[in-house]
């Protein structure tokens, strides 16, 4: 690819407000200079009551021709069970492109108040993003007897938990040079004292980063205690999960939380989006907050290597939060933020 050419980026708006803050990103990255061209797929709750199915049966083929994929957000448990929605798209991506690394960065905007007493963190979240225990192996017998038995079973490879905390080394060492781990290994024996031990080995390949472990539990109560001690935070699939959620509430809400599902070795495309989800509720009252989505998009420029274009929007975004404008939830809606963020930027 020539400096010149643009990066084809490709665009899943999804269900709810998935479709307004994916619009709102878009507005900004074309104003920010960014050098991209776009292709939309309606891949969606509507497309599956369509036509059975998330996503065409070669809806990855397709994905895999662009550079990155940018998603609003996917789900309407009224009308397509979630199950059915995580399973059917965002899931499926995410393991055939090794995105194996979703990063999430938790602080607090200017202008933005959160639910601590504290200002002063900055945590970068990394939750291992295709095994553990969102693997999907397992199923159920009996059903509907008394008798009826569930097995979820969660997979760790070497492979993933090695490559996960290896990445989480690597971003601490660019960062300030802390890394937590998070496991339950006084209660998980097996998975999570397996994840221990891979920790201690890449330890002593990295003696420039200090390395603490703690339960997840521990881990919630220090977010919320003392969020200045973290710097990154790696956890499994769903230690990471719940975390991360924790994490978008310390920085002032679900609106404000972006996230990447990154292939470090960009064999494939990454893929960028909001966190909080299709939001039914309040689907085309043109309240939702697409700060997360514009965040996301940021991200998702860095990665593409525009980092000029990244760093002029997440300037724009915060001189916005510093004028009050999208910093409290339902007061500015939709349109009003994203015009707020193309005037800061142009200006």
């Amino acid at each position: 690819m020539t400096p010149d050419t643009p990066h084809r980026i490709a665009l899943i708006p999804g269900d709810g407000i998935g479709t307004p803050v994916t619009e709102a990103a878009l507005q900004v990255v074309a104003a920010s200079g960014a050098a991209v061209e776009t292709v939309t797929f309606p891949w969606s709750c509507d497309h599956y009551l369509t036509t059975g199915a998330m996503m065409p049966e070669d809806g990855i083929a397709t994905l895999r021709g662009f550079d990155a994929i940018f998603l609003g957000a996917v789900g309407w448990p009224a009308r397509v069970p979630d199950s059915v929605s995580l399973h059917g798209l965002l899931l499926p991506i995410r393991k055939a492109f090794v995105q194996y690394a979703n990063i999430r960065p938790h602080r607090l905007l200017p202008g933005v108040e959160g639910p601590l007493k504290t200002r002063d963190f900055d945590i970068l979240c990394i939750r291992e993003n295709t095994e553990g225990e969102y693997s999907g192996a397992g199923g159920r017998v009996h059903v509907g007897t008394p008798d009826e038995v569930a097995v979820e079973t969660s997979v760790f490879t070497r492979t993933g938990v090695e490559r996960i905390l290896r990445f989480g080394f690597e971003q601490a060492r660019a960062r300030r040079g802390q890394l937590a781990s998070v496991t339950k290994s006084n209660a998980q024996r097996h998975s999570m004292v397996f994840w221990d031990e891979v920790t201690e080995e890449l330890a002593a390949q990295y003696p420039d980063v200090q390395v603490t472990r703690y339960h997840i539990d521990a881990m919630c109560a220090r977010m919320v205690m003392a969020p200045e001690t973290l710097d990154v935070v790696v956890a499994s699939n769903l230690f990471g999960d719940i975390l991360t959620d924790l994490g978008a509430a310390i920085q002032g809400g679900l609106g404000f939380a972006a996230s990447a599902n990154i292939d470090p070795t960009r064999q494939g495309p990454s893929m960028f989006e909001p966190v909080h989800g299709s939001a039914p509720d309040i689907a085309d009252q043109g309240i939702a907050n697409p700060m997360a989505a514009i965040w996301s998009a940021a991200m998702m420029l860095d990665h593409l290597g525009q980092t000029e274009a990244g760093a002029r929007i997440m300037t724009a975004l915060e001189a916005t939060t510093a004028q009050g404008i999208g910093t409290r939830q339902g007061r500015d809606g939709t349109e009003a933020i994203t015009q707020a963020v193309l005037a800061n930027l142009q200006g």
